[in-house]
Order: structure tokens, then sequence, then C-alpha cells
């Protein structure tokens, strides 16, 4: 038995989680930075003081939570041995995921519907924060969809099991951190007004 392999596959994992990491770490300071921006910006006289998020925004957060929670089954499966479930599990996190973007672009049509638009002479400052802070979270989240499916894939190419989870840990911590800044962008949003 080779011990130099098993410690140079430790020092790989740790290498990987460590670049994941380092990933989030720069999009929390992505994020912190324009809401932050959006904080200064609330002084501006031209801010609107009575815009409405729309309710979809609060329908999108219950589906991306339960996407959260079917991953988390979904790894409980694998480990169990129960592949049946596990792939029942990670393709409903897939389905939500979706279901998300759509609730997202549900959303953007009804604050267009409202007469906010995100450029020109419609638009406010208030409008194009939310506008930027939303689609910067989508396009995380598109990575996201990719993760899952690679995932997905790897789950059915059976590259999971309980001992080997690698993949599987490194694509749920960034999915899990892409719901967890919608958390905070939908409770920032609505209580940052």
């Amino acid at each position: 038995m080779d011990l130099t392999q098993g410690s140079e596959e430790k020092k790989h994992g740790r290498a990987k989680k460590m670049m994941l990491w380092f990933g989030i770490i720069s999009m929390v300071m992505t994020f912190a930075g324009l809401t932050s921006a959006y904080v200064v910006s609330k002084n501006r006289p031209d801010w609107l003081t009575d815009f409405e998020l729309p309710i979809s925004f609060l329908w999108s957060t219950l589906v991306i939570v339960g996407s959260s929670l079917t991953l988390i089954l979904s790894k409980r499966m694998i480990k169990a041995g129960n592949r049946r479930n596990a792939s029942a599990f990670l393709i409903g996190t897939l389905i939500l995921a979706i279901l998300f973007v759509v609730f997202q672009f549900y959303s953007f049509s009804e604050i267009i519907q409202n007469g906010y638009y995100f450029t020109g002479s419609e638009s406010s400052i208030t409008t194009s924060f939310i506008y930027v802070l939303v689609l910067a979270h989508l396009a995380h989240l598109a990575i996201g969809i990719i993760v899952l499916l690679v995932l997905i894939y790897n789950h059915f190419k059976q590259r999971y099991k309980a001992g080997q989870m690698l993949g599987f840990e490194l694509g749920a911590t960034f999915w899990h951190f892409v719901d967890l800044l919608w958390l905070y962008l939908i409770f920032f949003l609505y209580f940052f007004r």
C-alpha cells in the first residue's frame, strides 16, 4: 500500500477546497461592494422610497431554499448507497434551480410593467441597483446550474459514493453559497430600502 498516494490525494483535495473558498471570498467581496454602494446611494435625492419589490422574489426565495434542501438529501442518499433517490433529489435540485431563474425573470417583467427600467429616462438609481444585484447573482447562479449538471453527470457515471465525495462536496458548497447569497440579497433589498 502506497501511503504517499493517500497523502497526495488529501493535498489535492485541500488545494481544491482552498481554491473554491478563495473564489467564494472574492464573490462575497464583490457583493459587499455592490451593497455598500447601494447603502451610500440611498442618500441621493433621486432615490425611490416607495419602490416595492415584486412578490415573485419571495417565491423564488422559497424555491432556492428548497433546492439546497434537495441537494442535502441527495448527498445523504449517495452516502447511504441509495442511487435512485439520490438521482431524484439531484434532478429535483436542477428543476428548482431552473424554476428560480423563471421567477427571477418574472420579477423583472413585473418591475418593467410597473414602469421601472434598467436604463433610460424611465430608470432610476434604485432600480438600476436592483437590476445589477439580481443580474450579478443570476450570473453566479448560471455557473451553479452548470455545477449541478456536472454533479448529475458524475452521479450517473457512478463517481460518487461514501468516502469518495470530494467533487460532490465542492459542487454542493458552491451551490449552497449561491443560495445563501440570494438570501442575503433578498433580505438586504427588503430591509434597506
